[in-house]
């Protein structure tokens, strides 16, 4: 319980770094549903965790239904993800910390490496990286290869209220994320974080 407890609260905040500290500095879009909550934020400012969790309520009544082992095991992880995002933008920096490339693929890094460490608890963070779980039980694709086809598709709706730069830093972004997402859920990772059956292959 501890360590689920833990996976969960540092996935999402390191999540939520990303998205305050590096995606909306130089207004980036991310991909899924944390993209539909960025293009949400950007067009009318309203909070990204709470658009999040609004979007996400369809794919939870389809999860409700034929995925419900994923259902409880998400759960907790749209509500705390939602609520960290908006907690963490109350104090995230008025100034950019770095250029927007490092922004871009150090947000898309933190954002694939809290996905990557919670989807090794089988937790989610709801939206499409839920759905990504879903569908990754049924085809023999990793569910990062998943998220980024959804993430990508978040980032075309947004092509209409960014620039070209940044629809060039947003899909670097978005890559970073899905690679991230990739190494972490494919690697071993210690044992003091993850019990044995947790390892691939086991």
């Amino acid at each position: 319980m501890i360590r689920y407890v833990l996976t969960l609260l540092i996935g999402c905040l390191l999540i939520s770094i990303g998205i305050n500290f590096f995606f909306t500095m130089y207004h980036l879009l991310d991909g899924g549903i944390i993209g539909i909550g960025l293009i949400a934020h950007y067009l009318w400012n309203t909070p990204v965790g709470l658009t999040i969790l609004v979007v996400s309520i369809p794919i939870y009544i389809f999860a409700w239904f034929y995925f419900r082992t994923f259902f409880y095991n998400s759960l907790a992880g749209v509500i705390v993800s939602s609520f960290l995002i908006d907690w963490v933008s109350l104090y995230s920096p008025d100034l950019a910390i770095i250029g927007p490339l490092p922004s871009a693929i150090t947000g898309g890094l933190l954002l694939g490496i809290g996905a990557g460490i919670m989807f090794r608890m089988d937790i989610s963070t709801g939206g499409f990286d839920l759905l990504a779980q879903m569908i990754a039980t049924k085809v023999p694709y990793n569910v990062g290869v998943l998220i980024i086809f959804f993430d990508m598709l978040a980032v075309v709706a947004g092509l209409s209220i960014v620039t070209i730069e940044e629809i060039v830093l947003s899909t670097i972004a978005v890559i970073s994320t899905g690679v991230a997402t990739i190494v972490v859920t494919s690697c071993p990772m210690p044992h003091i974080l993850y019990p044995a059956d947790k390892f691939p292959g086991k």
